[in-house]
């Protein structure tokens, strides 16, 4: 369960996205900051005002608590306390930042979305949702807590496909040019679990500061090669969002790394440590702890389906649209074509005007009450009438076969990669500028 322990805190890091754990705080200085202790100490205070909100003292303790705690299960030597605690600050003001925006957007998740994505985590970790909050308690974890660290870890995620991904295109001569250098690409053809460090660089450094952050990298690379530890320095110096863990990447596919960390990784073997790498972000250092074959053959169960939908309105109920079926049913029966049929009854935009025919389709591409009744049908018979959340639909299979889509999941990789290396850059670009335009005053 110490996965499920850490989930909140590491989730987000793995995206490079900037979605710490915090817990959630106030939007204004909560009435603690004016109470007074026994001893006349504030019991609690503002760490940092950013933008409409703040960052309470309360949470930069809690949070380096936290990253303490966890260091010294993983052996990791931290930096002195005012350094990571400046570092943990810097982490919570960005959090902030994001929050704040994602709210002006209006993005919310919804306690039904976030139910389904515990009740993933809990599976995956071998526990009843229903006994979740007990299990959290036992290692001192307040459920509510888990949860607001997880909506906020949601939101975030939402945000970023809102402000960069959904801003980010693959056009076909990309895919095409991706893969004719994946034919003999090593790094393609590979899987890497991964560390990095980041040296960040403005995007208004003048050159006295790009000059002085080049020789940190210089000397951080310096210190490797002399045999120092990589989490320890990663802790130590990287301003990447993996820091405090390390700079712990983990496991990645070759295809799906940002074309910065292929290039780097090209050359590389196991247990190798690139030297300074330079991008508009600043100076990535990348250690690969380990790699391993991700060439894989594979074949799907394809089946050729062609469909009727009936979609229930105003006018329509669910007894009238099947009993439109069922009069398709005959007509097809007496010699009708099926294909004609649906031309003139099936509500289905996508397929009514070829006949209702959906092509070639792999497992997964429908919905499940639509599967399972393709799955059982017998070759050239249509079904009897069946809801599914877009209404009622006959259907029927025309073919099946056993299909090689190895070249199809290339292209998909492909795709994913094109879209991976324009994402990290332009993710960390897009967090930069966020935190050089928002208002902040620290108060430590």
């Amino acid at each position: 369960m110490n996965n499920l322990k850490h989930l909140a805190l590491l989730g987000s890091a793995i995206t490079l996205l900037g979605a710490s754990s915090i817990s959630t705080a106030a939007e204004e200085p909560s009435t603690a900051t004016n109470e007074l202790s026994t001893t006349g100490e504030f019991v609690d205070g503002v760490a940092a005002v950013v933008d409409e909100g703040v960052v309470l003292k309360s949470e930069l303790a809690e949070q380096t608590a936290t990253i303490v705690a966890r260091a010294q299960e993983q052996g990791l030597q931290l930096p002195p306390p005012d350094v990571l605690q400046e570092q943990v600050l810097e982490r919570l003001i960005i959090t902030r930042i994001q929050l704040q925006l994602a709210e002006r957007y209006g993005v919310q998740i919804s306690d039904q979305v976030l139910n389904q994505a515990i009740a993933e985590v809990a599976t995956r970790n071998g526990v009843a949702f229903e006994s979740l909050p007990a299990e959290l308690a036992s290692q001192g974890i307040s459920y509510q807590a888990y949860r607001d660290e997880m909506r906020e870890q949601m939101i975030l995620e939402q945000l970023r496909r809102i402000e960069v991904i959904g801003h980010i295109s693959v056009t076909p001569r990309e895919i095409k040019q991706c893969l004719a250098e994946i034919k003999n690409n090593t790094v393609i053809n590979s899987e890497y679990d991964l560390s990095h460090i980041l040296i960040s660089l403005s995007e208004s450094a003048t050159p006295e500061e790009i000059t002085a952050t080049e020789k940190k990298a210089a000397e951080v690379s310096k210190l490797l090669k002399g045999g120092a530890d990589f989490g320890e320095m990663a802790v130590r110096y990287s301003d990447s969002e993996t820091s405090l863990e390390g700079g712990k990447i983990g496991w990645r596919k070759g295809d799906q790394l940002p074309s910065i960390f292929a290039s780097i990784v090209a050359p590389l073997g196991a247990g190798d440590i690139s030297e300074p790498v330079r991008t508009p972000s600043g100076f990535h250092i990348v250690k690969v702890n380990d790699m391993r074959s991700a060439n894989k053959h594979s074949e799907v169960a394809q089946m050729k389906i062609r469909h009727i939908l009936i979609t229930p309105n105003e006018i329509i109920d669910d007894e009238t649209a099947q009993q439109k079926l069922r009069d398709a049913i005959n007509r097809i029966n007496e010699g009708e074509d099926f294909g004609e049929v649906a031309k003139i009854l099936s509500d289905d935009p996508g397929s009514a005007n070829s006949g209702g025919d959906m092509g070639w389709t792999s497992p997964g591409l429908f919905v499940p009450e639509f599967e399972k009744v393709a799955e059982a049908m017998e070759i050239g018979k249509v079904s009897e009438p069946f809801k599914s959340r877009f209404g009622w639909h006959i259907l029927e299979v025309t073919d099946r076969r056993i299909y090689d889509n190895t070249e199809d999941l290339k292209e998909d990789r492909c795709a994913q990669q094109i879209r991976n290396s324009k994402v990290a850059e332009e993710t960390d670009l897009w967090v930069r500028r966020l935190r050089d335009e928002a208002f902040v005053e620290t108060r430590m």
